[in-house]
């Protein structure tokens, strides 16, 4: 088992962003993605993925649109949206599995 696969099958919620270097909705979230760390500290993981280099998650996931945000917890897709999400709209979700 990988890195990747080792913090999406753990208990702690794990927010991973699949993104792509092309693509330039994806560039406003790392700011976003910050602002879910600092507000909610280790109670979560946030993980970049880059499509174009790790094509099997990304076919795994079905991901088909970048940004695309996907919450994990215990291996289990708990949430997941295509497009630019709010750091709200993310901690709104991450706050129900913490």
């Amino acid at each position: 088992m990988n890195n990747f696969e080792g913090h999406i099958n753990g208990d702690k919620p794990v927010v991973v962003d699949f993104f792509a270097e092309w693509c330039a909705p994806c560039r406003m979230m790392p700011p976003v993605l910050k602002e879910v760390k600092e507000k909610l500290g280790d109670s979560v993981t946030v993980l970049k993925m880059d499509i174009d280099k790790n094509p099997h998650y990304t076919n795994q996931y079905g991901v088909q649109a970048v940004p695309t945000l996907i919450v994990f917890k215990n291996g289990k897709i708990i949430w997941r949206k295509a497009g630019v999400a709010s750091a709200n709209e993310i901690i709104q979700h991450v706050k129900l599995l913490v």
